[in-house]
């Protein structure tokens, strides 16, 4: 569309200069070949500034053909805030004019016209004030003429300020626009002579992304007008609302120029839809009115749109009359228009039936004062007061311009600019430096790309009890060298039209609280999103999480997932149950090993101990005492010298125990080998001391295999997090397989002997035969540890130690009770029998 409609407006600019400058071979002179008719203002001066604004909301377009006939352009829907703009700079340049510290002795005129929002005859009316509307034109000697306006205020559009500017700017004509904000226009190599007392979209853009932020806003919609203004905003808008605000568009729609009905509608009606509570516009007033009238006509609420004074304007308002400028010959059309809108009425003559109709006829004595008018409404001035910077920016230029000092001027050798021969080009220099405060403190000053330090008010329409609105500067966004952008919220004048007061919420999803992570939702904006529970042993202690972090190795989720908490550790101990269990029958196989050790010390002259090798008996309860003690290093806490011990101490407790059962064996079959003839000298090899250093030899063999394991590879405590995620589990490895083995090996290796010896002497004819006692106990003893090992594989953490003591007691047990319990029941129980004559099998029964 800017392609087509920049060529045609090419084609006539060449078209409207080929007509109204000849070439100084031909004649000294330029005759004007055609004329615009177009509403203005006008009021001559030394210097003239031209004006462009908007004074009627709709055009009929005239033929563009340039001939003798005027074209006057049809305009209606008289825009009183435009018309507002061009009297705040006529007043502008009336306090330029009284003001004798600013170009004195210098009188600035204005010619302000009509644009009527339209691009053509914008376009038209600057070409009117470049090149003016003088019928012929006296060039000088040198073929240079002083052009009829020094620089042009406007225009209020991006579209035309694109336009006009990309022509002006080839002849360096200044136009200083006080409402277009497109980014593109920043470009001074497309546009250098274009500068603008209004932030640029950029700044826009990024100041409703702050207020956006502010509220927690992150799900917005987005309505945009289809022009250069509209679209550039709304790509700026899109790319820096997710990096710079963390939000993202639920909808965006582009407002039809033609306002067709069809559009809006369906237009309010994706609105309706959305979920989004706030609605980001960048649109003139005019795109607005037939959208916000379907919007009450759909009865659309619950939404929120995101859309300074100056002393002495309202009286110069006062000061209108159509009658001061009936003598002008150019015409003040915007004048009249202007008095026939407020006051309803036609200057003579009125059009045909007017009168027959009741129509009034004005007489230009109306008093504004008496009606009310949104030209005296002087409470929000914000584009009006970017029209007064923009005119107060032209003057101060022109005035250090006409301070230059003759021969130390900033132009070739040195020269300065003249008012008689005055350069548009000139004044370009000049306002690219023009730095100054206006009278309520703002300073004024434009950057390298023509643009002015950035400052936006914060409006907010407010509900006056009578019914009517009023706008209410509530907060500021500016941009400073020094802080940046800065956003300045005066929250207690926010008038909220929502029935809680408040500001709503609108985001597509609500935040993730902490324990969740944040997870897109396929296929739409990345404000949408589900909140995923975090996992076990990961956590997220902050809102809005996009992932979940793991907890360190000793520390495990909470129940809420939103912080670490160490592990629970998991040991065999002795607070619990099952270790109280295996504790207390620990200390009572002991205490009945001391029991029995003093039945047997208290009995040792009688028959039954004395036939039983009461030396070794007595070993071999202290060694069983050692059984039952050693499982006590079995619960409780691993650390290094209880893991150590604790196999160790297994070891040798058990070869010393079946190291005495074994020895106690071989003297059962050497005393029976000896009962028969021939036999007296086997029992020579089995005196006390070779009993004592046949078990001394036996447990050396295993301390010197602990030993050896100990000094390879000990076992150590190792907190183990492989059975449960959330647990620790305290164990003692063993370090290395192999020694262990070789332990439980030489102890099964010294069982298997005495179960085989004793096997062999089970018949032997004694009534009370010891060796069918060992081979019971020797059975028991390994029956528990062949079971034991299956299990001790299958049992994870501290059951393990709970099987190792479980087998530990029932083999400690099982030779307590197989070896003694019959022993203890003839010297307790049956006294009768602790004969000789019993014990050798000849006496009588029970």
């Amino acid at each position: 569309m800017w392609t087509i409609l920049d060529t045609n407006l090419l084609l006539l600019l060449y078209s409207y200069f080929s007509s109204t400058v000849s070439s100084p071979l031909y004649s000294s002179s330029c005759q004007l070949q055609g004329q615009f008719h177009l509403n203005g203002i006008h009021k001559t001066g030394d210097v003239v500034l031209g004006g462009l604004f908007g004074t009627h909301f709709f055009s009929t377009h005239p033929d563009l053909s340039f001939t003798s006939e005027p074209q006057q352009p049809t305009c209606h829907g008289f825009d009183v805030s435009g018309f507002r703009k061009a009297q705040t700079m006529a007043f502008a340049i009336d306090e330029i004019n009284r003001n004798s510290n600013l170009l004195p002795n210098v009188t600035l005129g204005y010619s302000l016209y009509d644009n009527c929002n339209k691009l053509v005859i914008g376009f038209r009316a600057a070409l009117s004030l470049a090149s003016g509307q003088e019928e012929q034109v006296i060039l000088h000697e040198t073929c240079v003429e002083t052009l009829p306006v020094l620089g042009i205020v406007g225009d209020s559009s991006s579209t035309r300020s694109m336009a006009i500017s990309t022509v002006l700017g080839l002849y360096r004509v200044p136009m200083v626009s006080y409402f277009a904000t497109c980014s593109c226009l920043s470009d001074r190599q497309r546009f250098p002579s274009f500068f603008r007392t209004i932030p640029s979209d950029a700044f826009q853009v990024r100041a409703m992304i702050q207020i956006l932020k502010h509220f927690d806003w992150t799900w917005a919609g987005l309505l945009v007008r289809d022009d250069d203004y509209g679209l550039h905003a709304a790509r700026s808008f899109q790319s820096d609302l997710g990096p710079y605000g963390g939000g993202c568009l639920a909808y965006t729609e582009i407002l039809p120029w033609d306002n067709d009905p069809d559009e809006l509608r369906r237009i309010v009606d994706v609105m309706k839809k959305s979920t989004a509570r706030v609605v980001i516009v960048f649109a003139h007033e005019s795109h607005m009115i037939d959208l916000m009238e379907e919007v009450v006509r759909q009865n659309v609420t619950g939404l929120q749109w995101i859309a300074r004074e100056i002393p002495g304007l309202r009286d110069f308002q006062l000061q209108i009359r159509p009658d001061l400028y009936h003598n002008n010959r150019r015409g003040n059309n915007m004048v009249n228009q202007f008095w026939e809108h407020t006051f309803q009425c036609r200057f003579a003559p009125p059009p045909a039936g007017w009168v027959e109709a009741g129509g009034a006829l004005c007489t230009g004595q109306e008093d504004l004062e008496s009606v009310e008018t949104e030209l005296l409404d002087v409470s929000d001035l914000r584009p009006e007061y970017n029209v007064y910077k923009a005119v107060y920016a032209l003057a101060y230029a022109l005035d250090d311009m006409l301070q230059c000092e003759p021969g130390r001027g900033p132009f070739s050798g040195h020269s300065c600019g003249n008012l008689q021969r005055l350069e548009p080009w000139q004044l370009v220099y000049y306002l690219d430096k023009v730095n100054f405060t206006t009278s309520f403190g703002d300073q004024v000053s434009f950057d390298e790309n023509g643009d002015v330090l950035p400052i936006y008010d914060i409006i907010n329409w407010q509900w006056l009890p009578d019914g009517r609105t009023k706008v209410q500067t509530v907060g500021e966004v500016k941009k400073s060298a020094f802080k940046g952008e800065e956003l300045t919220l005066d929250e207690d004048k926010i008038f909220w039209n929502f029935k809680s007061k408040k500001p709503p919420r609108s985001v597509c999803s609500e935040s993730c609280p902490p324990g969740t992570r944040m997870a897109r939702k396929k296929g739409e904006p990345e404000c949408c999103f589900d909140c995923i529970p975090c996992s076990e042993g990961t956590i997220s202690n902050k809102t809005d999480s996009m992932e979940c972090t793991s907890c360190p190795e000793d520390f495990w989720s909470s129940p809420q997932r939103d912080h670490c908490v160490p592990k629970t550790t998991e040991f065999l101990s002795y607070h619990e149950p099952l270790g109280i269990f295996l504790t207390a029958t620990s200390l009572l196989g002991t205490f009945i090993c001391i029991v029995v050790l003093g039945i047997f010390i208290y009995h040792r002259r009688t028959p039954v101990v004395r036939a039983n090798n009461s030396e070794l008996s007595f070993q071999l309860l202290l060694s069983l005492k050692l059984c039952f003690l050693c499982s006590l290093l079995f619960i409780g806490r691993p650390r290094l010298w209880t893991c150590q011990l604790r196999h160790a101490a297994f070891g040798i407790s058990f070869v010393l125990c079946v190291s005495c059962i074994l020895v106690k064996t071989m003297v059962v079959l050497a005393v029976f080998k000896a009962s028969k003839p021939g036999g007296e000298a086997s029992l020579k090899w089995f005196g006390v001391l070779q009993q004592r250093g046949t078990v001394v030899v036996l447990t050396s063999v295993q301390a010197a295999i602990c030993t050896a394991w100990l000094l390879s590879a000990s076992p150590v405590p190792h907190k183990n997090t492989q059975y449960h995620n959330d647990k620790i589990v305290y164990e003692c490895i063993v370090g290395s397989p192999v020694g262990f083995a070789v332990l439980l090996g030489y102890i099964g290796l010294l069982a298997m002997l005495s179960f085989l010896l004793a096997f062999l002497a089970r018949n032997l004819p004694d009534s009370f035969n010891e060796a069918k006692l060992i081979t019971f106990s020797m059975l028991i003893f390994c029956a528990v540890w062949v079971a034991f090992v299956p299990a001790y594989i299958s049992s994870p953490g501290k059951y393990a130690d709970a099987v190792e003591v479980f087998a530990i007691l029932a083999s400690s047990f099982g030779l307590l009770m197989a070896l003694f319990g019959p022993k203890c029941y003839i010297i307790l129980l049956r006294p009768e029998r602790n004969t000789k004559k019993a014990i050798m099998g000849r006496g009588t029964g029970p």
